[in-house]
């Protein structure tokens, strides 16, 4: 493959859609070319965006499909429920919040929806030395990740990889780790499971090398 080629290739590595040994050689090249890797990192909101267009989309619908007719129909009546329902639930806590102000002093009541859930996890794998900490909030569509990784074994690609309480697996996100880094790379992603439904968080290499295990409470 010729060096214009692998440059190329950066959009297709990191959608996943090279086959196992041309993503081998692509991975030899990023280990010299520091354009390329940043270009991977920059991929990752895109390719996020796609995973969970993908993982939205029913699995009988064509990717391509024309909307029909009366899909904006459709979607102008669910939006106009859910403003009326957003709108209920508002009204209800103002009238929560006066019932208990009339109640007594002392007591204080806060209209709208409750605080999202977070939660933290963090761990250090004794044998790899890498450090990463993982939080993540609760949202409508499952969970949105902020991970901190200090990790000092590279080069290499990495990816944050939800693991649910039913065995199944998400790849939240990856990036390119260089060589001999000391600095903590900071990334967001999200993931179709909620906080409570994820087991653990693992960080994996490229070659599917287990760095560091971060386990839920």
């Amino acid at each position: 493959m010729r060096s214009l080629e692998r440059h190329r290739d950066v959009g297709a590595y990191a959608l996943g859609v090279l086959d196992e040994a041309e993503a081998f050689r692509f991975e030899d090249h990023l280990m010299e070319c520091p354009r390329c890797a940043a270009h991977v990192t920059g991929f990752g909101p895109t390719t996020r965006q796609l995973l969970l267009y993908r993982r939205a989309t029913p699995r009988f619908v064509h990717p391509l499909a024309q909307p029909g007719p009366r899909l904006l129909e459709r979607l102008l009546g669910e939006l106009a429920h859910r403003h009326r329902a957003r709108r209920r639930r508002l009204l209800y806590g103002l009238a929560a919040s006066v019932v208990l102000a009339v109640a007594g002093p002392g007591i204080t009541a806060f209209a709208g929806r409750a605080e999202p859930e977070v939660r933290v996890t963090a761990a250090t794998d004794p044998h790899t030395g890498v450090w990463a900490q993982v939080t993540a909030e609760d949202s409508e569509a499952g969970s949105r990740l902020r991970l901190e990784v200090r990790d000092g074994s590279g080069p290499h690609t990495c990816r944050l990889v939800a693991v649910g309480r039913d065995g199944s697996e998400q790849t939240a996100g990856d990036w390119w780790v260089p060589a001999r880094t000391t600095a903590t790379t900071t990334t967001l992603s999200g993931s179709s499971m909620h906080p409570r439904e994820i087991a653990r968080y693992e960080v994996r290499a490229a070659d599917g090398r287990r760095l560091v295990t971060l386990r839920q409470r």
